[in-house]
């Protein structure tokens, strides 16, 4: 796992040229990063040709209200479930019109960590408008900042392997 590493900008510029190329646009709907995602894609000039929005929604009552994540699905399976982020995307990708959406929830400790979803756990989702989706599941080791980092390098990579494959 990469628990100290640093988010390097080469990353975005690389998601960038992807996006660009094919005339996407992409959305983000966040958790447990807080805003982390979309800060650093909006890092870049120019991130307003590729970058549509993001959304920040750390309770469950903003899942539900701002991405129509089912009341239903976070009862039964919790904010970190794949379940959940495969929701979030949905509703990004609904509500912004964009072609690729990305979700991330976890549990960034120090505290909330269960048997079943201890700290560190962090589930995403990817999902393109042509309805190609990959759900993730990983559990980080490191402090709150190193689980949140190590959650935006692997969103950001992951997207990337799997624009090449769009």
């Amino acid at each position: 796992m990469i628990e100290t590493a640093e988010i390097q900008p080469d990353l975005i510029q690389q998601l960038a040229k992807l996006l660009r190329h094919k005339a996407y646009r992409m959305v983000v709907a966040e958790s447990c990063t807080g805003g982390w995602l979309a800060k650093v894609l909006t890092d870049l000039p120019g991130s307003s040709d590729w970058f549509d929005r993001g959304y920040v929604t750390y309770s469950n009552q903003a899942k539900h209200e701002m991405l129509g994540v089912n009341q239903e699905t976070l009862d039964q399976f919790g904010a970190v479930s794949l379940e959940t982020v495969q929701e979030m995307t949905k509703g990004a990708l609904d509500e912004s019109g964009a072609d690729v959406a990305v979700a991330i929830s976890g549990i960034a400790g120090p505290g909330g960590g269960s048997d079943e979803k201890p700290v560190g756990t962090v589930c995403f989702s990817f999902l393109f408008s042509n309805g190609e989706s990959v759900l993730d599941q990983l559990c980080f080791k490191g402090d709150r900042d190193q689980v949140r980092r190590q959650s935006v390098i692997h969103a950001l990579e992951t997207v990337i392997e799997q624009l090449k494959h769009v």
